[in-house]
Parts: C-alpha cells; structure tokens; sequence
C-alpha cells in the first residue's frame, strides 16, 4: 500500500480542518485528491509530507508512519506544493544541482530528470525567465531528484494556460506510469484528464471514493424532451422514479430521475398514454462538475 490514511483528524485553534479522514491509495494509482477550497486538501497533503502533524489517527506512506518515521518517509516522497518554492535568480541545472547536493543525490540524476519533465530547451535559463508552466516543471524535476516512490502534487495546473495545462496534464500521466500519483484539485476537469480514481472531501470530510466510472454511472440521470406544446411540470411529475421537472425553455423540459436505469422508454411510453408528440427525447449525461456540487454544496 502506497499510501494508508486512518481516522486523520487535525484541528487549528478552535477549527477542525480534518475529520475522521480515511482513505487508501494503491502502488501505481493515479488518484485525485478532490474539494472545494478551505476542504483540507492541503493540510491532508501536508501530513502525509511530514510537514506537519495530525491531532488524532495514523497515516502511512509506503508502510512507513508519517509521525514516527518521518525521515522514511521523506526518502519515499516527492512533494510539488501548492506554492512551488523556488530561488528565481538561479538557473535550472544550477538549482536542481544544488538540490541534488543537499541531498546527496548522484549530478547524473540531474540530467535525467531535466530530460523526464522536458526542461532540456530551457535549463540554460535562469528560473525567472520561465513561464509558470515551465517553472511547474522545474518544481517537478526536483520533486523527483531522489526518485521517490510516491509524489504528492498539490494544486499542480493552478495558473497555467490550456496549451501549459495539456503539457503538464501529459507529463503527470507518464510519471504516474512508474509512480504512484496524489494530486489535490478543485477541478474537477484535471481528475478526468489524469486519473482514473477520484476521493472528494469537502468540509474536511471524504464524501465520495470511486473510480470516476463508478461515480457516474451511481448518479441520477437527466432526460431531455421537447414536445410541440406546453406541458404542465406538474403532470410530468406523474412519471415513474422522477425527483424532479424544470421546464429550461419553450416546450423544453429537463426531467430528473432518481435512478441509473435508462428513463427514455418511460417517458415515451407516458407521452404516448397521454396524447403527448414528442420532438426530440435525449439523455443527458451527469458531468463530473455537476456531481462535484452536488457532493460539495452547501
């Protein structure tokens, strides 16, 4: 197990940042650590760093106690935080070198990792003629000097342009190939484009751990139909497992059912007892930002 989280909780003065938080994340998985903001993404990620310690429960990254073997578990870990933190007037090899010393890290891992996050073009600059997608990547390269086993991203395409947010996208899916892969969002777009597991927690609690498959095909379903005059939302109410009707504009009605079975048959079959003329009769898929609110509203 790559990564155990039991019964985390951490309070800040009067505030519970964490509750009762526990998940398990396994080798080779590629999971997005989901939440609004002010969820405790950071502070989750911030414990299992050693950055800090939980008030209450046990967290393990690669069987190692993150609050008793902390020294283990940093050797295990590379950790991109949200804020990447970087000497601007260095230049790139010569910061990663100097990292590299810190740590005693062998100078031909240097050239490695400048070819692994594609910073080849640019290690001749110094750090603050680079773009944010660019300077991403240095916080990468040297979040992967000691070739950790797990890397923790924290908010890792916060900031970047589409063409910088598909680079780095692409990057994470290669390292993930080899490493186990923990990155935070609040977009839920990112977790689409890089994984395939989602933990959401919102308030400091975990309220959804699924496979994104699994996420949707457990929500409920919306039917898109239009007939050729104004029907009652009312009288559409009458149909099997509906939860809810919202008419969205002229004889359009979006009608919400609290089930994953295909509803279009039904709804076909009450028009036609009910001499209504369909138009058009369509699924419309729950998006993931769609189910995100709904797991994280208010």
């Amino acid at each position: 197990m790559s990564i155990e989280v039991s019964n985390i909780t951490k309070i800040y003065n009067q505030q519970k940042a964490l509750n009762n938080v526990s998940f398990k994340v396994d080798k080779g998985e590629i999971v997005g650590f989901l939440g609004p903001n002010g969820a405790g993404k950071s502070t989750m990620m911030k414990i299992l760093t050693t950055y800090i310690e939980a008030s209450k429960g046990t967290a393990k990254v690669s069987d190692y106690n993150v609050a008793d073997s902390s020294r283990d578990v940093q050797k295990r870990v590379g950790y991109l935080p949200e804020h990447n933190p970087l000497y601007l007037d260095m230049y790139v090899k010569e910061y990663l070198n100097f990292n590299a010393n810190v740590y005693n890290i062998p100078k031909s891992r240097i050239d490695d990792v400048i070819e692994l996050t594609g910073l080849t073009p640019e290690a001749h600059k110094t750090i603050n003629q680079l773009s944010k997608g660019y300077r991403q990547r240095v916080g990468l390269a040297n979040a992967l000097l000691h070739d950790p086993e797990v890397l923790i991203l924290d908010e890792p395409t916060t900031g970047l342009d589409p063409n910088q947010l598909i680079d780095i996208r692409n990057l994470i899916k290669s390292i993930g190939k080899e490493k186990t892969v923990f990155l935070s969002t609040h977009i839920m777009q990112e977790v689409e484009a890089m994984c395939d597991r989602v933990i959401i927690i919102n308030k400091g609690e975990i309220v959804a751990d699924k496979k994104l498959k699994d996420l949707r095909d457990n929500q409920i379903q919306t039917v898109i139909v239009e007939f050729d005059y104004r029907v009652e939302e009312a009288f559409l109410l009458k149909l099997p497992k509906v939860s809810k009707v919202e008419n969205t504009h002229d004889f359009v009605y979006e009608i919400t059912f609290a089930t994953t079975e295909d509803m279009r048959s039904h709804v076909f079959d009450f028009a036609h007892d009910n001499q209504l003329k369909i138009l058009q009769l369509n699924q419309k898929n729950a998006s993931l930002e769609s189910l995100f609110r709904d797991l994280t509203r208010n």
